[in-house]
């Protein structure tokens, strides 16, 4: 298989603007495309990079295509309604790094297959801090060959690759563990503000749950003082997004007939603040929903 070099980016939002920026830097042949021109053209300007019009012509003599996108659906959208697809030459490979349905992820890489075009999932865990300084974690799920042929490509946007296994897999552990990191920060933020009840100092709770709880330094625990003490709320997340996640945890969960009470509970309890506070807020605002309803302030 021919090396890949000529990179197309679709999704230059936080996360995906510090990931394009690696592989700039790392002197890969760079096409970009977002929603919003002024942010691709900036970007393109910043890192010279060519700037597409429009999503299709980014395929044009791309070797791979990196999709840094909302779900699944804005995939399918951009491959298959505004015709990157059509444009993607076979041999080339079209590689989702955002947080999809793993059974959409599978569908799309069997209409992909059969116009001779490779389909990877490789979802990022780390956040944005991680992406700008190339230490992502990434897992990857899809033919191994293929993988391989595409490992230049991880290894210059993160620290470590985890094989997952068949197309799709990536997705269920990104799902798994997002939903686990819900779960962290969510169960700590209420048990926080039922000691604020208490009259506890919230640093000392902080500081005292993350070194007995979690080994210390746990990257959920350790956002609570710069950004929820803070009420800076500034993580780059949206709260919808972590709901959406945490959704696809459960539905992968009932796709196989696993039990999954807790993941139900942590959808809902996501769900819930979503419609409360606005899905649109940063993630670490979800403090909020156990102050209000505590009448209690961390």
């Amino acid at each position: 298989m021919a090396n890949i070099k000529n990179i197309g980016f679709i999704g230059i939002g936080n996360m995906g603007a510090a990931m394009a920026g690696q592989l700039a830097h790392k002197g890969f042949a760079l096409t970009v495309y977002d929603a919003r021109p002024p942010v691709a053209a900036a970007f393109a300007q910043q890192h010279g990079a060519r700037l597409a019009l429009t999503a299709a012509e980014v395929g044009e003599g791309a070797d791979a295509v990196i999709f840094m996108l909302p779900d699944d659906l804005v995939v399918r959208r951009v491959l298959f309604e505004e015709g990157l697809a059509s444009r993607l030459a076979p041999g080339s490979v079209a590689i989702d790094m955002g947080t999809s349905a793993p059974a959409a992820t599978r569908a799309i890489g069997a209409e992909l297959a059969a116009l001779g075009i490779g389909y990877l999932d490789a979802p990022v865990m780390g956040g944005v801090v991680f992406a700008k300084d190339a230490s992502l974690d990434i897992m990857a799920g899809g033919n191994a060959a293929l993988i391989e042929r595409c490992r230049p490509l991880f290894d210059a946007m993160g620290r470590k690759l985890w094989l997952c296994g068949e197309l799709g897999s990536a997705h269920v552990l990104k799902a798994m563990t997002n939903y686990i990191n819900a779960s962290t920060l969510s169960n700590t933020l209420e048990a926080m503000v039922i000691g604020r009840k208490f009259g506890l100092d919230t640093t000392v709770m902080a500081e005292a749950i993350d070194a007995m709880c979690n080994g210390r330094q746990h990257p959920i625990v350790k956002k609570i003082i710069p950004q929820v003490l803070t009420r800076k709320y500034g993580t780059g997340m949206a709260m919808q997004l972590i709901a959406k996640d945490v959704k696809i945890a459960v539905d992968s969960a009932h796709s196989v007939a696993a039990a999954a009470p807790l993941a139900e509970a942590t959808a809902q309890l996501w769900s819930a603040a979503c419609d409360q506070l606005g899905g649109s807020r940063d993630h670490s605002e979800i403090v909020r929903y156990w102050e209000l309803a505590s009448g209690v302030q961390l």
